[in-house]
């Protein structure tokens, strides 16, 4: 099962992008939702997830450009990603957990040109 993600591209430094991640309803519960990342040569990391829509937490590097957001009836999760950095480069990957398991999309590049 394969989680849908769109809204990648190339932004300027500053630049604003937004990411969608629609989850199927063979997933089932949509417990933990999330937004990971993995640039060139390092390891996968955790940007932001959220437990319910007012729990919510956020990686170190993105605070306060970054804000995720979930709608349960429509089972979707976003990440609005403000004041980008090159650094913020990156196939972005949503992902869920349904309490059995983890459930990762496919992926979408965000490219932040300097």
């Amino acid at each position: 099962v394969q989680l849908q993600a769109s809204g990648g591209g190339l932004v300027q430094s500053g630049g604003s992008l937004r990411l969608s991640c629609v989850v199927p309803r063979s997933i089932g519960s949509l417990n933990v939702m999330a937004w990971y990342r993995q640039a060139p040569g390092k390891a996968r990391e955790m940007v932001a997830t959220t437990m319910n829509p007012s729990l919510r937490y956020y990686g170190d590097s993105v605070k306060g450009r970054f804000s995720i957001s979930r709608d349960n009836v429509k089972r979707t999760v976003s990440l609005e990603m403000n004041a980008l950095k090159p650094e913020d480069t990156a196939v972005y990957y949503c992902n869920v957990n349904n309490g059995r398991g983890n459930f990762w999309g496919r992926g979408t590049l965000v490219t932040v040109s300097s």
